[in-house]
């Protein structure tokens, strides 16, 4: 247990930063999810859409280092691959 007031409040911030950084990675893969489910039914202009939510999504994750800069971009690249695809 933090000993001083400042572990302390360090520690209530931690618990509250990770528990915000792990709702908006969920939020990142559940997006990631509908987006190839849409892509799998041929929609192009859903897919279109729902590729565009998730790229802004995964850009923010990035800005805020939740995800690495390389790893958003692969994301996005896969993601507007399987939308060129469909066509």
């Amino acid at each position: 247990m933090a000993n001083t007031k400042s572990a302390q409040k360090r520690s209530r911030q931690t618990i509250v930063r990770t528990e915000r950084n792990r709702a908006e990675k969920s939020r990142v893969k559940t997006l990631r999810k509908k987006a190839l489910a849409v892509i799998a039914t041929g929609d192009k202009e859903a897919a279109a859409k729902a590729v565009s939510e998730f790229t802004s999504a995964v850009d923010k994750a990035a800005k805020k280092n939740l995800v690495h800069k390389n790893k958003a971009a692969n994301l996005k690249s896969k993601a507007a691959k399987s939308i060129a695809a469909i066509a």
